[in-house]
């Protein structure tokens, strides 16, 4: 791809959001009851290729039960609230409350002094066994500052997949101040597969892959209530921060003898369509955050923040009320609600959008022709 000169001494590559990208419809199409949405990671199969993000306003223990049963995965944030306290569910109502009386920055600078408790290691062994007795897959997160730390104690309690997640994850992270983490390393020593992200480049979704790890998390920083690029300047347009991963996973694909990485995409996705071009960008799943976080049901009771205010040094992101009026079944599978609207039955909108384009299974839909707007 040709650079674009911004001025003298400096260019660019061109790169393209979601919004500018479109599906392309192929020369058949196909029974929408034929198209499976079916992935696997590892040793486990989803019947949804959604997954919840690590958020406190999107992932509870009950939550990922919910999410699980409905086929896909919900990941539960070991350094959010829900294992700081051991009664989370009055503490998010009183933010809730706050937030509709006094704004959001109120409730924002709320959640901020309910992140200062300690994480309690006792509680990550009872979310985490809760989440397990239900029968689901169980998904836990850190941040690459914990993983070492807290590690251990995820491990005893028997989670079956670790998800290593930060703003922009590397491979090669440098420091004067402590022994850096050596994902390599670390991910090797594990028994359990291990998820790493976010990224946003093909360089460093290939180191990422040459860890060791089953799966990228491609996106940097999240959805609504992410103020990253605000606030740092980092950023990169998700379609091609996608099709650079796949890139880079077809190159690992080749230099492994074989070994299949992951792409899961994560940022601001916020309908079917957005999950159906994530996919034919080179997505194996999606994870989300505000999509969930609008469910009636949702930990967040309609509204939704950044993790990144656990942050110790830059603590950031915004509170967001968003328009509560569905439940998660409601608007992952459109069980006993209305019709396709964008948001309800994203796993309705996205067969319906393999099938008019004439794709069985989500590892051919990745195939599909993109086209950019002009302008896009």
């Amino acid at each position: 791809m040709a650079d674009v000169e911004i001025g003298i001494g400096k260019s660019a590559r061109l790169a393209y959001g979601l919004d500018a990208v479109g599906i392309v419809p192929s020369r058949r199409t196909r029974d929408p009851a034929d198209v499976s949405l079916g992935w696997e990671i590892d040793a486990y199969r989803f019947d949804l290729p959604i997954v919840a993000a690590a958020a406190d306003a999107v992932t509870s223990p009950t939550s990922a039960i919910a999410l699980g049963r409905l086929g896909g995965l919900g990941v539960l944030h070991l350094e959010g609230l829900w294992t700081r306290h051991e009664e989370p569910e009055p503490l998010l109502a009183e933010v809730a409350a706050l937030g509709a009386e006094a704004g959001a920055l109120a409730a924002a600078g709320r959640l901020r002094e309910l992140y200062t408790a300690p994480v309690q290691p006792d509680l990550i062994g009872a979310r985490l066994l809760e989440m397990r007795e239900a029968g689901i897959v169980t998904a836990a997160a850190l941040r690459p500052q914990k993983v070492r730390s807290l590690c251990p104690y995820v491990v005893a309690a028997g989670v079956d997949l670790l998800v290593i997640h930060g703003t922009a994850v590397s491979a090669e992270h440098q420091s004067r101040r402590t022994e850096p983490l050596n994902l390599k390393q670390f991910i090797g020593q594990l028994d359990i597969p291990v998820i790493v992200g976010g990224c946003a480049s093909f360089s460093t979704a290939l180191h990422l892959m040459r860890t060791g790890a089953a799966g990228v998390i491609v996106g940097v920083g999240g959805g609504l209530g992410d103020d990253t690029a605000a606030t740092l300047g980092i950023g990169v347009p998700l379609a091609t921060a996608i099709a650079d991963a796949a890139g880079a996973r077809m190159r690992y694909l080749d230099e492994s003898g074989g070994r299949y990485v992951h792409v899961i995409a994560h940022g601001d996705l916020r309908s079917g369509g957005d999950v159906a071009k994530a996919v034919a960008c080179g997505a194996d799943a999606v994870m989300v955050d505000s999509l969930l976080a609008q469910a009636v049901d949702a930990p967040g009771q309609g509204a939704v923040w950044s993790m990144e205010m656990l942050h110790s040094d830059l603590p950031r992101g915004q509170w967001a009320q968003l328009p509560a009026s569905r439940s998660v079944a409601e608007i992952l599978t459109g069980a006993g609600g209305d019709a396709v609207d964008g948001v309800a039955n994203i796993a309705g909108a996205l067969r319906a959008a393999m099938a008019t384009t004439g794709y069985a299974t989500l590892k051919e839909f990745q195939k599909a022709e993109i086209m950019v707007a002009a302008g896009g």
